[in-house]
């Protein structure tokens, strides 16, 4: 084999290896709470997997029909949930402003996405990821959440409110 050749197929090899190491990383420790859906962790920011939350200045309408800051009660929740305990999260993507996409475990290993579903305080983000649905199905049957009264989803609350973000 000639010089170049070698050199193209070590490149090759060291790009595959490094970014096989890198989809394989886990960032880990204490969490601070942004919103419903996004933490910080090791200053790292990111998003959670296949959920989408209420934003914190969106409000709901409850059962009774009284409005609620339903985003602000989803954050609350997440950091009651997670209570400074550290927490693990496996990247899977970026989402459009850079930020990584993560899988979270709290220090239970319990799956913060599939926990905020299944508690009524996000929606499966259907256009990313079907891997919430049954736990939004349970929480709709269930009325537990956002299911109890009337919301808009978040991703069309943005839309509609995106000249105020």
């Amino acid at each position: 084999m000639n010089r170049w050749f070698r050199t193209v197929v070590a490149f090759v090899l060291v790009m595959v290896f490094a970014t096989g190491a890198a989809a394989a990383e886990i960032i880990a420790g204490p969490a601070r709470v942004i919103d419903g859906d996004t933490i910080v962790v090791a200053d790292v920011h990111l998003r959670i997997f296949g959920i989408d939350a209420p934003e914190t200045r969106q409000t709901c309408a409850a059962d009774d029909g009284h409005d609620y800051f339903c985003g602000r009660v989803a954050a609350s929740a997440l950091a009651e949930k997670i209570a400074g305990r550290p927490v693990s999260c496996r990247p899977r993507t970026t989402d459009r402003w850079g930020r990584t996409v993560a899988v979270c475990l709290d220090a239970d290993d319990e799956d913060l996405g599939a926990w905020m579903v299944r508690a009524g305080l996000a929606i499966a983000y259907r256009k990313y990821s079907t891997v919430y649905v049954d736990d939004e199905d349970a929480a709709r049957r269930a009325r537990r959440g956002l299911w109890a009264g009337e919301f808009v989803e978040p991703s069309q609350w943005r839309g509609a409110h995106a000249h105020a973000q």
